[in-house]
């Protein structure tokens, strides 16, 4: 029997650029498999307004953001800002300004208790939090516990707290824009994108507490590249009709930062961005918006098969479906695909420690509704591992090693638990 090792040629993978931060590599540099997007492709749409927004926006807002947090703040390098917000317009930006100061971000889920955000603000040393009206009550009590003041909370907006005396993101950009520039955004020296850390993203904890992944700059860029080079985005490898990424999960995610957002703007496609998911407002979204492609969930999925609402909606525009985050049986996949028999559809795999994606379904194969978690995308290498680290053969029980250039640097401040996971690079 062979061994269970599998190479994904890196030859396929275009350069990765090692001296840019995601900031930088998404709203300032053209790469070579990157296509150019057409006049009057907006970037992000919100949902519930129509708001459409473009690069020159998103651009200036991060610009007077990182202004402001470096004026009232003294945001510097390697400071730790932290978002405990569902998705908003501008998250984005403000993850984009802190990386234009050298700052460093860490997504924490909108439904933690009080406990729950204090143990990452604790493990990260977060100086501000940004959150939203509806999640400032927890805030402001885990910045108490943590003895965080109440001045370095900040709200995307005011929503219905129109009274508080708390700093906004729009009175920060606004302040940010009118005042004179009091921060020099630093270039990365050669190399220095695969050192300098991005995000402190936390795990799942499926053992002991969430661990904080520390994720380079250099391994989202690569992770966006991987994506980009298997999907052949900017090649006319088919009849235009038939081309995949042509030009909504929660963003604290790596599912939602890397592959639902930055490999979407890269491909020059637009996001249609809701706060929190509801799935009947999602079906009127697709049909409003005529949406081509959904990032999935498994509970999305099923809903998808089963809710009898979708029937109401036109959902014609659909051409590509993915799910990820957790396994579907192919049961499962065939009921969706009578919802959607023009759709190509599939699985994809990946982890926070390898900066979201290893494995997607083939480019090569409309549907796959095997329940296989597809191809490895360039670059990887995977292999099957007995417990004693010697490589097991193919069908036989083990532990799934992936070496993959978007690979994280470890755990922050956990060194055992990083030898632990991560070995022989």
């Amino acid at each position: 029997m062979a061994p269970a090792q599998i190479f994904s040629p890196v030859e396929d993978l275009p350069r990765i650029p090692d001296d840019l931060t995601l900031a930088q590599f998404t709203l300032d540099y053209q790469h070579p498999c990157r296509p150019v997007r057409k006049t009057g492709t907006p970037w992000i749409i919100e949902e519930h307004t129509g708001r459409r927004i473009g690069l020159e926006e998103l651009r200036t807002r991060t610009y007077g953001l990182a202004n402001a947090l470096k004026i009232r703040y003294d945001i510097k390098e390697d400071d730790v800002v932290l978002i405990y917000s569902p998705n908003h317009v501008d998250y984005l930006v403000a993850i984009w300004a802190a990386h234009r100061l050298g700052a460093i971000m860490s997504g924490a889920n909108p439904l933690f208790t009080t406990a729950e955000l204090v143990y990452q603000i604790e493990a990260t040393k977060a100086t501000v939090v940004i959150t939203h009206p509806e999640s400032l009550p927890v805030a402001l009590s885990a910045a108490r516990e943590t003895g965080l003041h109440s001045d370095r909370i900040i709200m995307f907006d005011t929503g219905s707290c129109k009274n508080l005396q708390t700093d906004t993101v729009e009175t920060l950009v606004t302040q940010g824009l009118a005042s004179p520039p009091r921060f020099t955004e630093r270039k990365l020296r050669s190399g220095e994108g695969k050192a300098k850390v991005a995000f402190l993203s936390f795990s799942s904890g499926t053992t002991g507490k969430p661990k904080a992944v520390a994720i380079p700059h250099y391994a989202p860029i690569a992770n966006v590249i991987q994506i980009a080079s298997f999907y052949k985005v900017n090649e006319n490898y088919a009849p235009w009709e038939e081309q995949r990424f042509r030009p909504v999960v929660p963003l604290y995610h790596i599912y939602g930062l890397v592959h639902n957002t930055h490999f979407i703007f890269f491909a020059g496609m637009s996001i249609v961005l809701s706060t929190r998911f509801n799935f009947t407002d999602f079906l009127k979204s697709i049909d409003k918006y005529r949406m081509t492609h959904l990032f999935l969930v498994p509970p999305h999925v099923v809903l998808l098969c089963k809710h009898p609402d979708v029937k109401n909606y036109d959902l014609s525009s659909v051409r590509y479906i993915v799910s990820g985050g957790g396994p579907l049986a192919s049961e499962t996949l065939e009921q969706l695909a009578k919802r959607f028999p023009n759709a190509s559809m599939g699985q994809g795999y990946g982890t926070t420690e390898s900066s979201a994606g290893i494995s997607i379904f083939p480019l090569d194969k409309k549907r796959d509704l095997s329940g296989s978690s597809g191809k490895l995308y360039p670059g990887i290498t995977a292999r099957v591992e007995r417990p004693d680290g010697s490589l097991a053969e193919f069908d036989e029980l083990g532990e799934l090693v992936i070496k993959t250039p978007s690979l994280a640097l470890g755990y922050a401040n956990n060194p055992d638990a990083t030898r632990e996971t991560f070995v022989n690079g």
